[in-house]
Order: structure tokens, then sequence, then C-alpha cells
């Protein structure tokens, strides 16, 4: 069974930064793009930045010079910094994999989301 697991969510100060993980594990043969969206309450879901197995970058252009992501191939982890942190930028955020494994070949599977508060 595969999993994502975020951690390093929480409340900070406007200005500030946090840094999101998100590991996989289970039966993970290969992992092709890994990203990052956000929900904020009573807003869709969007977009924050994606990373393929290569190491190509996209990210919201809002977001671009704040937000930087980053993978661990040999961890199956993709990180997620954030700096400068703006009071709209609170939000859970869901870490999703395109990962595939022998039952499932490529498929799509998403962390439970971890909660970012930014107090100003």
């Amino acid at each position: 069974q595969v999993q994502l697991v975020e951690s390093g969510g929480g409340l900070v100060q406007a200005g500030g930064s946090l840094r999101l993980s998100c590991a996989g594990s289970g039966s993970i043969f290969r992992i092709s793009t890994m990203g990052w969206y956000r929900q904020a309450p009573g807003k869709q879901r969007e977009l924050v930045a994606t990373i393929s197995s290569g190491g190509r970058t996209n990210a919201a252009d809002s977001l671009k010079g704040r937000f930087t992501i980053s993978r661990d191939n040999a961890k199956n982890t993709v990180y997620l910094q954030m700096s400068t942190l703006k009071p709209e930028d609170t939000a859970v955020y869901y870490c999703y994999a395109d990962i595939w494994t022998p039952q499932t070949q490529y498929q799509d599977y998403w962390g439970q989301g971890t909660q970012v508060t930014v107090s100003s």
C-alpha cells in the first residue's frame, strides 16, 4: 500500500519561513511528477508547484521567488521551502505524487494535508 505523509506545517508569523516535507512509502517502484497544492477556506484547491523526476520545476507565478520545490529521489520525498510568508498563504497544503506500482501502473496519490497558518 502506498502512502504519502506530510510534515512541517504549523503556525508562523508573517515574514517567516516553513519547510514542508512529504515522504512516500510502500510498494513504490517509480515516481514521476511530485508536487504541492493548497486549499484555503472557501476556495478551490490550487497548484503551488510541481517537480519532475529529473528536477524540472513548475510553480504558480504568484509564488515564484518565495516558494521553492525540491525532491530527494532516493528518499521518495518532496519538499516545499516557503519564505516571506503572508497571511494569504494560510491553507491546507497537500502533496501528491504520480507513482508506479505493479498493481496500478501510474496513479496519482495524495497526502492527508498539513495546515499552514500565517498570522499577521
